[in-house]
């Protein structure tokens, strides 16, 4: 596999259709550089494209999952303006800095395999983007989190303002994003923000092991579809929802999965389902 400065990439276990995907710069708290942003779309798409992976754990080395983005980036991303420039061509410049650092993140859902949150430690501001990009998060008892960015004096821009209520709820993603106040990770767990909350991060990457090769024993023509369906069906009334997955399964159901999972069943036994 290709090596990252700022991501780590190790397979859950020999034979494992798990792989973990670490952010690797444990001196800064695994603040988002901008080598981060060029290299974990490039990751991604990598394992997407890999037959061998089923399912991503996204999680950090060090005592913390993510401090946010380094302040080096956010210097990098007004450093191609020019005193000679007019406000209009250095706001496009800005601009288009800025959808560059979204698309790395929205990486994250356009990854077909799904993608499993592991918060320890911290999770501030560009680490809430992360995880709301992600498809499950687990965390720890003693992680904490922040959407800090208005203590910045910035509008959070990398998609935490737009998939957070739709994960906590209007009201809560509200009265975080304005006072940018921590708020532990039971707290998390009682907003929805994550599903289970461990004792220790050891728990943590155990249950989140379990949890993904769970997931990577099924079909990974439905387990893809599925992710896929939701994600669309944020953005379309139940009508056309319902006609988007209609159309989906016309061609799915075609595989050979479906037989294989009913053959499975009936002779109480694993299902083996071919790669993508």
């Amino acid at each position: 596999m290709e090596k990252y400065k700022t991501l780590e990439i190790v397979r859950a276990s020999s034979n494992s259709q798990v792989i973990n995907l670490y952010l690797n710069r444990q001196s800064v708290r695994n603040a988002l550089s901008s080598d981060f942003f060029s290299e974990f779309p490039r990751a991604l798409s990598s394992l997407d494209q890999d037959p061998n992976v089923r399912v991503i754990i996204l999680s950090g080395h060090g005592d913390h999952f993510c401090a946010g983005i380094d302040l080096s980036t956010l210097k990098d991303s007004f450093a191609n303006t020019t005193s000679n420039d007019d406000r209009g061509r250095s706001g496009e410049r800005i601009r288009q800095s800025i959808k560059g650092l979204q698309a790395a993140i929205t990486a994250l859902e356009r990854c077909r395999k799904p993608v499993i949150a592991g918060i320890h430690g911290g999770c501030i501001g560009g680490g809430i983007d992360l995880v709301t990009g992600c498809d499950i998060r687990y965390c720890t008892e003693d992680s904490f989190f922040s959407v800090k960015e208005v203590d910045l004096a910035i509008v959070a821009d990398l998609g935490t303002l737009q998939r957070l209520p739709g994960i906590v709820g209007f009201g809560n993603a509200m009265e975080l994003a304005l006072t940018g106040r921590k708020f532990s990770g039971l707290e998390a767990k009682s907003f929805g923000l994550v599903s289970r909350v461990f004792g220790s991060k050891s728990a943590m990457d155990e249950g989140l092991v379990g949890l993904a090769e769970g997931i990577a024993e099924k079909s990974p023509l439905a387990v893809n579809g599925t992710k896929a369906v939701l994600l669309r069906s944020r953005d379309l009334t139940l009508d056309q929802g319902l006609d988007y997955v209609a159309t989906w399964n016309s061609v799915v159901l075609q595989s050979n999965d479906l037989a294989e999972a009913v053959s499975a069943q009936i002779q109480k036994r694993k299902p083996v389902f071919a790669k993508l």
